[in-house]
């Protein structure tokens, strides 16, 4: 068995949801996403002892294009992120009804299809293809079954979609440069370039126009909040939880190793506009009436943070971006629910209609408050673990980055738990909270287990991923 297995499942899945109808359209994706989580296991288990889960396969001989999916310790971090968080997705979905829900759910399973070759991808056309990809279902998913008005939310749909089409378009152009020079698109034969520093400029911006879109990094991030308030919640957490580590992936797997001198020389810049972020998603949040708007200026806020800590072009940089990249798609994805329990029962996204939750509720504010906590990196999560990483990388590079880096911890605990006083203290509303259904419970104790676990025992992911980013930094410094 190779990663190509995984990558069938999923695209099989998609195909059987789709012809599964109406009525079990929601089950076989569940079915399929389950099955995609344990072949990701099975197959980082072989990895782990020694079996080679790569896999090779001439395609197209001019240009030269190759089948190949190439796994390691970041990769499979990436796919466990994709392969976990999907199966919680869909079955979060199971209190909302979907018209055409079997297209809806296809689409699911095909976008998690896309996203995984994304991060399995070793061949520069085939990974732009699978990123391509990503980009069609979570475009129809916005467009479709997304909320408020129809016109605005065609508008916010079309600027994402065309934003994201035009950055891919110069990363494309930059692969056809580079196989001009090596007559291949393999990671391992870019790699192995011998780049001027003009060129290396010109590919290293080249990629960050697409990878800032996705990510995204101040000043592209204009498509973003948006988007996330009009797409459904299924839809906000596929882009916040999955898609857009598609964007901080590839600047470590593809755009460091290959630019990597412009990437020291525009260091300070890249991580001043990534730290700005920082700050801009914090204050717009503190400004936010809406509570899904409120989330996707703190995610912004938050992978501004991993986006500087990729861009110091350290060890424990590199290693606290992956690590705060899988927190970050946990603890987001279970705001993102919470928001969503609260619209089934209330029907608003206004904190202001939300007041005096708790007294009806005290199961749901629990787990909401422990979510809450774990997004502002409180101690015993794992998100402390990635976000304390990246700040002392941070510190290494320049204290005063750490010091300015550090105050997402400062502004996000205070809009944050501002959110939530205002959402769940107070005197107890006029409306009937009913407590949270089973489906519910098992969504965010699943979440919340995750973030407590690898937050007291980050070992296992730490001897997973350091020894590719230790792999990438020697590319990176053998390049001069």
């Amino acid at each position: 068995m190779d990663v190509t297995t995984l990558l069938l499942v999923l695209f099989i899945g998609s195909i059987a949801t789709y012809f599964s109808g109406e009525k079990w359209a929601s089950k076989i994706a569940l079915l399929f996403s389950l099955g995609a989580f344990g072949v990701t296991l099975y197959l980082l288990n072989l990895y782990q002892n020694g079996t080679n889960i790569n896999h090779f396969t001439q395609w197209i001989d001019v240009p030269k294009v190759i089948f190949a999916y190439k796994a390691d310790g970041l990769s499979l971090a990436m796919v466990l992120l994709t392969t976990a968080l999907t199966p919680l997705i869909v079955f979060s979905s199971f209190g909302n009804q979907f018209t055409k829900s079997k297209n809806f759910y296809a689409l699911v399973l095909f976008m998690a299809f896309a996203m995984t070759g994304t991060f399995l991808a070793a061949d520069g056309l085939l990974y732009y293809i699978y990123w391509e990809l990503a980009l069609l279902p979570i475009y129809f998913i916005a467009l479709i079954w997304g909320n408020g008005d129809a016109d605005e939310r065609k508008k916010a749909v079309l600027k994402f979609f065309i934003y994201t089409l035009a950055g891919s378009l110069f990363m494309l152009i930059a692969f056809a440069y580079l196989y001009t020079l090596s007559g291949s698109f393999l990671l391992d034969d870019l790699y192995k370039l011998n780049l001027s520093d003009t060129e290396q400029t010109w590919i290293f911006l080249a990629f960050f126009a697409a990878y800032a879109i996705k990510i995204p990094i101040i000043p592209f991030h204009t498509w973003q909040a948006k988007v996330y308030q009009k797409a459904p919640t299924v839809g906000t957490m596929l882009l916040s939880g999955i898609m857009l580590k598609m964007g901080l992936y590839s600047v470590i797997r593809w755009q460091l190793p290959i630019a990597p001198n412009a990437a020291k020389t525009y260091m300070p810049i890249l991580i001043g506009l990534s730290i700005a972020g920082v700050i801009y998603g914090s204050i717009v949040a503190l400004r936010q009436k809406d509570i899904k708007k409120l989330l996707a200026y703190s995610s912004l806020a938050h992978v501004g943070l991993i986006a500087a800590g990729c861009y110091t072009l350290t060890l424990d940089g590199l290693n606290g971006a992956v690590y705060q990249m899988i927190a970050h798609g946990f603890v987001i994805v279970g705001l993102f629910f919470c928001a969503e329990i609260i619209y089934r029962r209330y029907e608003t996204r206004e904190i202001s209609d939300m007041s005096g939750i708790r007294s009806q509720t005290p199961k749901f504010t629990s787990m909401f408050m422990i979510l809450v906590l774990a997004s502002v990196a409180l101690p015993g999560t794992y998100n402390f673990v990635g976000e304390f990483t990246v700040l002392y990388s941070l510190s290494q590079v320049n204290i005063w980055f750490a010091v300015i880096g550090g105050t997402t911890i400062i502004l996000g605990a205070y809009y944050m738990l501002r959110m939530f006083q205002k959402v769940m203290l107070g005197a107890t509303n006029e409306k009937i909270f009913a407590d949270v259904t089973t489906n519910e419970a098992i969504t965010l104790v699943v979440i919340i287990g995750f973030l407590l676990f690898f937050g007291l025992y980050p070992k296992p992911f730490t001897d997973l991923v350091s020894p590719a980013i230790e792999t990438t930094l020697q590319q990176i410094n053998s390049i001069s």
